[in-house]
């Protein structure tokens, strides 16, 4: 079934997550979509909260079934995804930090988070989690996200259409992980490589969980981890470890 044949629209929310989670316990099917207008609990990775306000953003997720359970791979499929439906909806190129945002001009327009869920070994759904901020103003933001935070309105200076973005998302979405599900990892790799904020080659400074690193960037293996060249030898990071990732310009 298409990505966005199945859509379960909420006013409100604690999270779109908890919502396809439960969802899948009722056996939704692979490409159904919840859409919240608004989250009282929006939350991204790490256990942080995302800004979620009614009205003003797209919150989503996405209950895929694949048939492996190696789904490293599926928050580029998203990330991919969210980049090529704003470019042919407003015109606006915003590029991916990874392992999971959204960015425009070094501020945050939106996030990504994957959750799966298995029973025993076997992966029995992945929920793709969306969030980006659409409609807000800089006033709309907490005082404490106003230097991080942009919108689409706050770029383009106008209003974007919502159901028009969601709809091109839902293409989008539905091609990338069609060629994720016919083995073709490698495309996904290069096109989110090509999406970064920083590429192939460019020195980064990674702070990991057990120490910070320097070093050139390589890319990305099969298994969605970064490759680092440091010291000589190639260091590898999964999204996991890392808790921040930056670069000199």
């Amino acid at each position: 079934m298409a990505i966005g044949t199945v859509i379960h629209l909420f006013s409100v929310c604690s999270s779109t997550n908890d919502m396809a989670k439960e969802l899948t316990r009722r056996g939704a099917s692979d490409g159904t979509v919840v859409i919240a207008d608004e989250q009282s609990e929006g939350r991204g990775t790490k256990g942080r909260s995302w800004y979620s306000p009614a009205g003003l953003g797209l919150y989503m997720s996405v209950i895929l079934r694949p048939p492996e359970s190696d789904v490293s791979l599926l928050p580029m499929v998203a990330g991919i995804a969210v980049v090529e439906a704003i470019l042919s909806t407003t015109g606006l190129e915003v590029r991916l930090k990874w392992p999971n945002d959204i960015i425009w001009s070094g501020k945050k327009l939106g996030g990504i988070l994957c959750e799966s869920e298995f029973i025993g070994p076997e992966i029995s759904c992945a929920i793709l989690g969306i969030g980006l901020n659409i409609g807000q103003r800089k006033k709309d933001f907490p005082p404490c996200l106003q230097p991080t935070a942009v919108s689409l309105r706050m770029v383009l200076k106008r209003p974007v259409d919502r159901e028009r973005l969601a709809e091109r998302l839902f293409q989008a979405l539905d091609a990338w992980y069609g060629r994720f599900l016919s083995g073709k990892k490698m495309d996904v790799l290069r096109a989110f490589e090509a999406k970064l904020i920083f590429p192939i080659g460019k020195v980064v400074n990674i702070k990991a969980e057990k120490r910070s690193h320097t070093g050139l960037f390589l890319g990305f293996d099969l298994g969605g981890r970064l490759i680092l060249e440091e010291n000589g030898g190639k260091v590898f990071f999964s999204p996991a470890e890392i808790l921040e990732i930056g670069y000199n310009t």
